[in-house]
């Protein structure tokens, strides 16, 4: 506990020290003047608020001070800019998405006020220590303070300000806010590690982020076998061609970027097996897409496939160049997500439902189908991580390891047995 000790001077003015102990050693803070006993007081309960220690911010003898700032000081959403611009070795969607978030979430939602000004709500802003109205950040004058308030302010999300109960922008999910936190550390990174550095920390470095999986990330449906062939059937209805994607990737995992991105050379015929190189990767923020590499390094992979499944890639590769596509639409050309969504798969749920379908999955839920197949047959998770091309193991346990429970009774069997089984008695005799 911190304590108060009023110190007389000659000239009759009293000087009140606050004393307390931190890590072993006496700290001491004066306050002087007419005011001096009641600041004494307050700054007391700052210390023994920050568990008596000197609180964040506070310069002994100054009080609290802004931090100096660089002569070459930068507006922070352009230095952002400008680090996004310069990146090597990303592709142009993930600079487009980069740039997107710096605009929207860095800078805040722009909201118009009823006299024509514009504020921008729920992004980055610096909040003097000492008060006073908040200022646009910069590289130098963002603090950790600042990245905290901008991290609960996505938990919470930006509530409208004259529409009661309507929102500028909806809560943000853990994973949202922490991808978001991790590009705002390597700005700051950035200014920190430049030739002339601009500030010497990253006010991001201890920032404590809410957990990724608080809340639901993403609703997965899985399907039983005989509600997925209820889907096939009334897809093979409508296209056998079509019929014939969706049972590939319910059947292998991939993705749909990297399916429908498949050549006829990537097929080999005699070890029967379908190697994973490239896939469709939006085109910056057009609507427009081009062929780039797979998600991740571990996403370039070869895929083990089945006598059926080669039986119908057989059909598929009939008369095809080395790069043709093997599924391909009406027009001969490689299948868009969009027409297959809308013009396909949605109606084939849509009747698959009408004849008694309880669940409306997403065309990406027969990844997930694929996996809980995979687990049901007690296939391991390093294996499935390979399979599906997950760059760790650890976003394969976060995603699917719930799933592993089910097999808790095999389990127990096998370690029943394993208790179960009769000791050795004793060394054998040879004789």
């Amino acid at each position: 506990m911190a304590s108060i000790v009023p110190r007389p001077k000659k000239s009759g003015e009293i000087t009140y020290q606050v004393k307390w102990r931190q890590d072993g050693d006496w700290q001491t803070e004066n306050f002087g003047g007419e005011e001096g006993e009641e600041q004494a007081g307050q700054f007391r309960k700052l210390v023994e608020a920050h568990g008596n220690r000197w609180p964040h911010g506070w310069i002994k003898g100054r009080g609290f001070v802004e931090p100096d700032t660089h002569p070459d000081d930068v507006d922070l959403i352009a230095w952002a800019h400008r680090y996004a611009d310069r990146l090597t070795g990303i592709s142009e969607r993930t600079r487009a998405d980069y740039k997107r978030d710096i605009s929207r979430h860095f800078a805040g939602v722009p909201y118009q006020r009823e006299d024509g000004s514009e504020v921008l709500l729920g992004g980055l802003v610096h909040t003097p220590l000492g008060g006073g109205p908040v200022l646009r950040p910069t590289v130098c004058n963002v603090t950790a303070d600042d990245v905290g308030d901008w991290v609960l302010a996505q938990e919470n999300g930006v509530p409208h300000p004259s529409k009661e109960g309507q929102w500028l922008r909806q809560e943000a999910s853990g994973k949202s806010i922490a991808n978001r936190h991790g590009l705002l550390y390597s700005v700051f990174q950035a200014a920190v590690e430049t030739a002339t550095p601009l500030r010497p920390d990253n006010p991001c470095s201890k920032t404590r982020l809410p957990r990724s999986d608080d809340g639901i990330e993403e609703e997965m449906t899985f399907l039983e076998h005989d509600e997925y062939a209820r889907i096939s059937s009334c897809m093979r209805a409508i296209d056998p061609a079509a019929a014939d994607l969706a049972d590939f990737l319910v059947g292998t995992g991939l993705r749909w970027g990297e399916a429908s991105a498949l050549q006829a050379r990537d097929v080999n015929l005699k070890r029967q097996s379908v190697n994973v190189q490239r896939a469709w990767k939006r085109k910056g923020d057009s609507a427009t897409f081009e062929l780039g590499p797979p998600k991740t390094k571990r996403s370039r992979r070869t895929l083990a496939l089945s006598d059926s499944q080669m039986e119908m890639l057989r059909r598929h590769l009939a008369g095809r160049q080395p790069e043709d596509f093997i599924f391909r639409g009406g027009l001969g050309k490689a299948w868009r997500h969009s027409n297959f969504f809308h013009r396909k798969w949605q109606p084939a749920v849509a009747e698959a439902i009408r004849r008694g379908l309880t669940k409306r999955p997403r065309l990406h839920d027969l990844r997930h189908t694929h996996v809980a197949w995979l687990i049901e047959k007690n296939i391991p998770l390093p294996a499935i991580q390979a399979r599906l091309g997950h760059e760790s193991i650890t976003t394969t346990v976060d995603r699917y390891g719930h799933l592993v429970s089910a097999l808790d009774g095999e389990i127990a069997a096998a370690v029943e047995a394993a208790m179960g089984a009769p000791a050795p008695r004793g060394l054998r005799t040879v004789g």
